[in-house]
């Protein structure tokens, strides 16, 4: 049996090196994501109006809530968004610019106390060519970083390791959440 080299496949060589991750072809084919950016197909406008432990919802707000990732990129992966279906930060009204950045400080005070991460990821992807995920409804992610917490293994074992189902998770913030209210 004669087998192929392995530069028979691919692209010409350029001197670039490539990082081969198949996982995140389910995000780059959309799946599970809406039909179309209307409210009614929006997941984040369904949420709100169901249970908080099945939502991940960990807090809300007037304006705005709080909830876990679905696929968080580690445990504690927040996201802060409004009620309102708006797509671009500069749709947001004052009011919900403000609720919006308080509660993202309680986010971090929050998981600070909670995990005590070394540090945080904390931003918005506007469209879907900046990498939104939902890009019909705008969404801030925080993410908590610990020193050798990005790895190969969802590379080269298509895993992401997470000590904490997402149900515990969210527990242990909603719960903390709370006593900082008290």
């Amino acid at each position: 049996m004669e087998v192929d080299p392995a530069s028979a496949f691919g692209p010409r060589e350029d001197g670039m090196e490539r990082l081969w991750t198949p996982h995140r072809m389910v995000y780059i084919g959309g799946e599970a994501k809406p039909a179309d950016s209307t409210v009614g197909a929006c997941p984040f406008c369904r949420i709100p109006q169901g249970d908080d432990e099945q939502g991940l919802v960990v807090a809300r707000g007037e304006r705005c809530f709080v909830i876990l990732n679905l696929y968080p990129y580690n445990s504690g992966h927040l996201m802060v968004l409004p009620y309102r279906h708006v797509s671009d930060y500069t749709d947001l009204d004052e009011a919900e610019t403000v609720e919006l950045a308080v509660l993202t400080q309680k986010a971090i005070r929050i998981l600070g106390v909670v995990y005590a991460p070394a540090g945080f990821n904390i931003g918005m992807n506007q469209g879907a060519v900046a990498g939104a995920g939902i890009a019909a409804h705008l969404h801030q992610h925080l993410v908590p970083r610990w020193l050798g917490d990005a790895n190969f293994l969802p590379v080269v074992g298509q895993t992401k390791a997470l000590p904490e189902l997402l149900a515990d998770t969210r527990r242990r913030l909603a719960d903390a959440w709370g006593r900082e209210e008290s």
